[in-house]
């Protein structure tokens, strides 16, 4: 293949060669040979001469645009054909023309059109020849037959347009179905990747923070915080494999690292207490397996306040309160810091509109804000079902 795509393009090309050629040529030999030696038997007609042959080919040419023109070739097919017949030229397969145009009007749209041809194609195939005096007056039986005919030809045309929509509608439909979901899809990716590293090198530029700091006084002090960065960064690599083991395409492999929970919510409190915040966790009622969504988003909520407390309150008090409840899950963190100040600059953050997208996405709500007495305050609510719902 070529860096302009020339033989890419090539398929292409013949396909619409064969398509707007092949047919129009086809027809056109079909037509002109076949009323050829058709006309050997009709000895009372007019031989075949070049002007017949032209008429005769004259659509078939036409076709050749009849996707872009439908219902002006199907007026130069019409008008043709029925100047073959007035013409008392041999009779064969002289019609095939006319019917691809007919129904190329039809599946265009063109349907008025196409009738009001229906129309002149009756009456002037039926009675222009008896009214020019070269052919007899059609009987009843030509009559009803012709209408019936031109009616059926009608109603197929009817039906191959009407299917041809709904695979259109439908085509249409799947596509629209595949970008939503795409962009679905997008959103968790970006929400789950943001969730996952956020907490995580947050904790690393804190403690990174502080090791500078340590150097350059008590350098034997710097090795914590240097070891809390290599597990850090150990963590955020496990749950950013785990990530993409399940995005994996064609895969259902098992994450290389437990899916987070609120039973891990304990780590994410140990290292958010490493980087200098107090945090204690109350958790209510009786703790007891959720659903996994549920599960995980409440872990996630908790993880992103933890990592504003990180990024804005160092020193912050923190509570942690769980609740469970029967048909509700309450997860609230308060701290009472500083918290960023108004209009700085979150460098473009979606960890609170991500929080809500997801407690929306499960039929919960999210509510974060400064608290009265000072302080942030971040409280989700996610509906659970009840122990025991759905028993007989």
């Amino acid at each position: 293949m070529t860096i302009d795509g020339t033989y890419a393009r090539a398929p292409l090309r013949h396909r619409q060669f064969r398509s707007r050629y092949l047919l129009p040529l086809v027809i056109g030999v079909i037509q002109i040979v076949g009323t050829h030696f058709a006309g050997h038997r009709q000895p009372e007609r007019m031989d075949l001469d070049v002007l017949g042959v032209l008429l005769l080919g004259a659509g078939p040419v036409a076709l050749v645009v009849r996707r872009r023109y439908p219902a002006t070739v199907l007026g130069v097919v019409l008008a043709t054909t029925l100047g073959y017949t007035l013409l008392d030229y041999p009779r064969g397969p002289i019609f095939l023309a006319l019917i691809v145009a007919f129904v190329t009007a039809v599946m265009k749209g063109r349907r008025v059109e196409a009738l009001v041809a229906l129309a002149l194609g009756y009456v002037g195939f039926l009675w222009a020849g008896y009214l020019l005096g070269v052919e007899p007056a059609p009987s009843l039986g030509e009559a009803l037959g012709l209408g019936a005919w031109l009616l059926l030809l009608f109603a197929v045309s009817e039906i191959a347009r009407a299917r041809r929509e709904r695979a259109i509608e439908l085509a249409r439909t799947r596509e629209a179905e595949a970008k939503r979901r795409a962009g679905e899809e997008r959103l968790r990716i970006a929400r789950e990747l943001h969730d996952v590293l956020a907490h995580n090198i947050s904790l690393i530029n804190v403690q990174a923070g502080t090791a500078l700091h340590l150097l350059d006084e008590h350098p034997e002090q710097a090795r914590p915080s240097l070891a809390a960065i290599r597990q850090a960064s150990n963590e955020a690599l496990a749950e950013l494999r785990s990530v993409l083991d399940i995005l994996r395409e064609g895969q259902e492999s098992v994450p290389r690292s437990p899916t987070s929970r609120l039973a891990h919510v304990d780590d994410l409190i140990a290292k958010t207490e490493a980087a200098g915040a107090h945090v204690t966790m109350r958790i209510e009622g009786d703790a007891r397996p959720l659903a996994p969504g549920v599960d995980l988003a409440a872990f996630r909520v908790v993880q992103e306040a933890l990592t504003n407390v990180t990024k804005h309150a160092r020193d912050a008090r923190v509570a942690v309160e769980i609740s469970y409840e029967d048909r509700e899950l309450t997860v609230q963190i308060d701290d009472d810091g500083v918290g960023a100040p108004v209009g700085a600059p979150s460098g473009g953050g979606r960890g609170i509109s991500g929080m809500r997208e997801r407690a929306a996405a499960l039929g919960g709500e999210l509510e974060a804000g400064p608290r009265p007495g000072g302080g942030f305050r971040v409280r989700a609510r996610f509906p659970v079902k009840p122990e025991g719902a759905g028993r007989p």
